[in-house]
């Protein structure tokens, strides 16, 4: 797969002249209905006897408009995002890169530079899909922008129990700590990539060493609690069972932010330093404060054994 880095109004051009069906979107977690828009994007390319592509933005948009807690956490990286791209079999990606100068264009000057400046044959996006200054662009006007230079396929919303499928609904689902909905609607396990860095070996002293995990930086988190988990490092995949929060056993509420912990089933080895995947299969309790260590320990076991029966069934 051919990437393509752009932004506006330095750099805006490819050097080939190969025409594209593309899928347009920011697509942050690549869920089911951003599926449906790249599957669509894909059978356009074959159909033209073209190449596929997508077309996206870095940052999320909320990154230069939003402040604190308005700036959204990415459901998926954009090192994952490039995977699961290449296992869909895409041939080009463009990544655009989201700022003021972008987000102040008019949706003309968009489609004149983006979209047939870029050899594109036909574009594919859902039906809330906006561009240009503001929004102001919608597919309706993209059709109407194209004057038979380029085709366009909307895509109506897809839906599970009767809801839009979303990245928003995601992230309320991972809030929730409902990791097994929020997989369903991904059509994967919710996974957090990043390093094993040193903690504060509290694992070890109570007989469950655990790999601390540096999540990459605006990662979105599931709701602090225990999860059934499937590690992988290496190449390799474990079994664990994963802690998400801020140990309240040991320290107050609001005194550190929450921290991964995976306890990896059947391993003894040196993880520091890894780069390392999460993926979380099931939720399997909330976080707990317990009046003791042992109370602890003992509780720990059966989150151990619980786990196992999970990522065994």
């Amino acid at each position: 797969m051919e990437i393509h880095k752009l932004n506006y109004p330095d750099n805006c051009t490819i050097e080939n002249s190969i025409p594209y069906s593309v899928a347009l979107g920011f697509f942050d977690g690549l869920h089911k209905g951003h599926q449906t828009v790249i599957a669509t994007a894909q059978k356009e390319a074959e159909k033209r006897g073209i190449q596929s592509a997508v077309m996206t933005f870095d940052p999320h948009p909320s990154h230069l408009f939003g402040e604190g807690r308005n700036k959204v956490g990415y459901i998926t990286q954009f090192p994952e995002k490039i995977r699961l791209l290449e296992s869909m079999g895409i041939d080009a990606l463009f990544i655009i890169t989201f700022d003021w100068s972008l987000a102040s264009l008019s949706p003309e000057r968009f489609v004149e530079i983006f979209i047939k400046g870029l050899h594109i044959k036909h574009v594919v996006a859902g039906f809330d899909f906006t561009f240009g200054s503001k929004g102001a662009g919608t597919m309706l006007q993209m059709e109407e922008l194209a004057k038979g230079d380029f085709g366009t396929t909307t895509i109506q919303k897809v839906e599970s129990a009767d809801e839009k499928i979303s990245s928003t609904r995601i992230r309320q689902l991972l809030s929730e700590g409902n990791v097994e909905l929020a997989s369903t609607l991904l059509g994967r396990d919710f996974r957090t990539d990043g390093i094993v860095v040193h903690g504060e070996k509290r694992g070890r002293e109570l007989g469950f060493p655990t790999a601390n995990v540096a999540p990459e930086e605006n990662t979105i988190l599931p709701a602090n609690g225990v999860y059934a988990v499937r590690f992988t490092f290496d190449g390799q995949t474990y079994k664990g069972v994963c802690s998400v929060g801020v140990k309240p056993t040991f320290h107050d509420k609001g005194e550190m932010p929450a921290i991964v912990e995976v306890h990896v089933l059947d391993f003894d080895g040196n993880l520091y330093d890894k780069s390392v995947s999460v993926d979380w299969v099931s939720h399997i309790r909330q976080e707990l404060k317990f009046e003791s260590a042992q109370a602890l320990i003992a509780e720990m076991q059966n989150d151990k054994q619980r786990a196992r029966e999970i990522l065994e069934a």
